[in-house]
């Protein structure tokens, strides 16, 4: 039964019994940067600007589903395609989940370091906003103070256990958003 609870296929309820979970909707699968930005045809570059351990404050704690003031990994990477700057991706992880992430090398790919783990997300809940740069982004995407962005929030989970949070800051010139929608049936 918990092989079938970690599938997601049964649920727990502490206090009342074990369930059938409610099936959820067939989604697209999870991509990571490097991915996405290869079925685009380019070419992904990132450039490591932080990478540190910090003590999680209450927005992050929230949504990792820890306490504040655990230990998390923050990791904010300038993202580029074909050369150009694409985004700016502030990526936040719950330190307990990987231990030693930040003194075995930064991976190339965040989701393949996750997978060796057993730990790539197989589901996500995003949000996506119209916003303006800020002065450091903007510099960092090469773009005007106030220019045009796009900020995704995404909150990745594999099966119930929350991997990671992040934030980008997308060049609303350079990158469109796809989603597959449909009707469940």
């Amino acid at each position: 039964m918990d092989a079938l609870v970690v599938e997601g296929l049964l649920e727990r309820i502490p206090g009342r019994g074990t369930f059938v979970a409610r099936p959820r909707r067939a989604a697209s699968r999870l991509t990571s940067y490097t991915e996405e930005m290869a079925r685009r045809g380019l070419l992904a570059e990132s450039q490591t600007l932080l990478a540190r351990r910090e003590q999680a404050g209450p927005g992050v704690a929230r949504a990792l589903n820890v306490t504040e003031g655990d230990a998390v990994i923050h990791w904010r990477r300038l993202r580029r395609a074909d050369g150009a700057p694409m985004c700016v991706e502030d990526a936040y992880l719950n330190e307990i989940l990987i231990p030693g992430f930040l003194q075995s090398g930064m991976p190339t790919s965040l989701y393949d370091a996750l997978e060796s783990r057993g730990l790539r997300p197989t589901w996500a809940e995003d949000s996506i906003n119209a916003d303006v740069a800020t002065g450091d982004e903007a510099e960092l995407l090469e773009i005007a103070v106030g220019g045009p962005v796009l900020r995704h929030s995404r909150r990745g989970l594999a099966g119930e256990k929350v991997v990671e949070v992040s934030r980008t800051v997308y060049r609303a010139d350079r990158f469109t958003m796809w989603l597959q929608v449909g009707t469940e049936g």
